[in-house]
C-alpha cells in the first residue's frame, strides 16, 4: 500500500508526488467517501489555506475530488490550522482540510485533516483513507454531487474565539507587541486580534506574496522579529509559523523562549492554581531535560510522546491532560482548543505579563536548559542510512559515551528527507562529539 502521511498529513515539493493535483483529486475523493458514509444527511468540509502559491491547485484539486463525492465544500481562504479545527466542529463538518507544509519553504505544500469532533486523524484512519487512495473509489451520479462556496466570516468567527481565551477582565493597553505572521495564514488575524485587545502592535512578515512565506521570518527565523522589539522597544515579540500552529517568544531583550519555557511557565502556573489536569503535561522526547528536572521540583508530571503534536494530543485525550507542547512552539489547551494555536499561546503569556506585572524576560527564564545539540543530515529518495552496520555502531557507541548524565535521539523526520541527531548532556563537549561522530557516519552512508 502507497504511504502518503506522515507525522502531521501528507507534505512534499509542490507538482512532485504526492504533492500533485493529480494525487490531491485522488486523496480529495477517498477522504470525501470516507467521511461521506460516517454520518447521515447533509456532508460538508471546510477547507482552509496558508498563503503558498501552490495552495491555489491544492484547493481546487481537492475541491473537486471532495464534490465529486457529493461532499459540499466551504472555503475559508488563507485561516491558520487551528482556525480550521475550530470551524470544523463549530460549522457541524464532517471533515476539515488545511493546505499547508508549516514552517517549510513556500515551494513545498501539505494537506492535514481534521475529524468531525475537531481533531487531526488517527494513524488507522489515515491507513483506511491511504487503502482508499490506492484502490479508488466509486464517484457520485451526476444529480448528486457537491457544491462549493466561499465562506466570508470565516477569520472573524476565528479571531472572536481566539480573544474569548484571554480573560474577560484583562486587557493589553499599555503593551507593544512584535507580531511576526510568517508571511503566513495569520497575517491577517494574528495582527487584528492583538489590536482588539488593546496592544500597541508591531507587525512583521505580513506581506506575503505566494513566495515568501517562512522566509528569514517567523518562528524557524526569529531573528527578524528579534531586532523589531528591540528597536521598538516592545515588550514581547510573538513568532508563528506560517500556518500558526506553533509560536517562538521573544523577551524585551531580544532573548528567544522556546515551547519548553512556555510549558514551564503554564505547567507551574496551573499547577498552582488546580487548574494543571492530573497535575501532568505531555511533552515530546525532544523536550529538554531542564523541563523536566523543572516540573518535578514542583511536583508535576512529564509524559513524553514521539515528535509530532498530534501524538501529544492523542496522549493528552487518552489521559485526561490539558496542557501539552513542543519544544518547537506548537502548544496545546485543550480547554481552548483542538490542536496547536500560535496565537492562543502567546495571548495566555500575555495574560500572565499582565496579571504577574513581570517582564517577559522574567517570564521566559524558568530554568536553565541542558546543553542540547540538534544536526540534521539529509537523505534521498530510497536511502534507508539508519539500518547501514557503520551508523548502528556509531550511534551505539555515542549512546554509551552519553550514558549516565544525558541522552540521545535519532530519528527520521516524518516531513521533510531528513535524519535528525539530538543529544543531551552536561557535558557539552563530550556532547557534540557524539553527535559528530553519529552524523559523520549517517553522511558516509547517505554519500555512498
Amino acid at each position: 500500500m502507497t504511504k502518503l502521511f506522515g507525522t502531521d498529513g501528507v507534505r512534499g515539493q509542490a507538482n512532485i508526488y504526492p504533492m500533485t493535483a493529480e494525487n490531491a483529486l485522488r486523496i480529495g475523493a477517498a477522504v470525501g467517501r470516507y467521511f461521506g458514509q460516517s454520518r447521515s444527511g447533509v456532508h460538508r468540509v471546510v477547507i482552509g489555506k496558508d498563503t503558498r502559491l501552490s495552495g491555489y491547485m491544492f484547493e481546487s484539486a481537492l475541491t473537486a475530488g471532495l464534490t465529486s463525492t457529493g461532499m459540499n465544500v466551504l472555503l475559508l481562504g488563507p485561516v491558520p490550522t487551528p482556525a480550521v479545527g475550530l470551524l470544523t466542529r463549530s460549522m457541524r463538518a464532517d471533515l476539515g482540510v488545511m493546505i499547508s507544509a508549516s514552517h517549510n519553504p513556500a515551494t513545498d505544500n501539505g494537506i492535514k485533516f481534521f475529524g468531525p469532533d475537531g481533531f487531526k486523524l488517527s494513524d488507522q484512519v489515515e491507513a483506511e483513507i491511504e487503502a482508499l487512495v490506492d484502490n479508488g473509489v466509486d464517484l457520485n451520479a451526476a444529480d448528486q454531487i457537491g457544491r462549493a462556496k466561499r465562506i466570508d466570516d470565516g477569520r472573524f468567527r476565528y479571531v472572536e474565539r481566539v480573544k474569548s481565551s484571554f480573560p474577560r477582565q484583562m486587557s493589553l493597553d499599555g503593551l507593544k507587541v512584535v507580531v511576526d505572521c510568517a508571511n503566513g495564514a495569520a497575517y491577517r488575524v494574528a495582527p487584528e486580534t492583538l489590536w482588539e485587545l488593546g496592544a500597541e502592535v508591531v507587525e512583521v512578515g505580513v506581506k506575503p506574496n505566494g513566495h515568501n512565506i517562512n522566509q528569514n521570518c517567523g518562528s524557524t527565523h526569529p531573528e527578524m522579529a528579534a531586532a523589531a522589539v528591540v528597536s521598538h522597544g516592545a515588550d514581547l515579540g510573538i513568532c508563528l509559523d506560517g500556518d500558526a500552529d506553533r509560536v517562538i517568544l521573544i523577551d524585551e531583550t531580544g532573548k528567544v523562549g522556546d515551547g519548553d519555557q512556555f510549558m514551564a511557565l503554564m505547567g507551574s502556573r496551573w499547577a498552582a492554581e488546580g487548574r494543571l489536569a492530573n497535575n501532568a503535561l505531555v511533552a515530546t522526547v525532544m523536550s529538554n531535560l531542564g523541563l523536566e528536572h523543572f516540573l518535578q521540583g514542583h511536583g508535576v508530571n512529564l509524559e513524553r510522546t514521539a515528535v509530532g503534536d498530534r501524538y501529544v494530543v492523542e496522549r493528552m485525550r487518552e489521559g485526561g491532560f490539558n496542557l501539552g507542547g513542543e519544544q518547537s512552539g506548537h502548544i496545546v489547551m485543550t480547554d481552548h482548543a483542538t490542536t496547536g494555536d500560535g496565537l492562543m499561546a502567546g495571548l495566555q503569556f500575555l495574560a500572565e505579563v499582565v496579571r504577574s506585572g513581570k517582564k517577559a524576560s522574567e517570564l521566559l527564564n524558568n530554568f536553565d536548559p541542558v546543553p542540547q545539540l540538534l544536526m540534521n543530515v539529509r537523505f534521498s529518495a530510497g536511502q534507508v542510512p539508519l539500518e547501514d552496520a557503520h551508523v548502528q555502531a556509531a550511534i551505539a557507541q555515542a549512546e554509551a559515551d552519553l550514558a549516565g548524565k544525558g541522552r540521545l535521539l535519532i530519528r527520521k523526520s516524518g516531513t521533510e528527507p531528513l535524519v535528525r541527531v539530538m543529544a543531551e548532556h552536561e557535558d557539552a563537549a563530550l556532547m557534540a562529539q557524539a553527535v559528530n561522530s553519529v552524523v559523520d557516519a549517517v553522511t558516509q552512508a547517505v554519500e555512498i
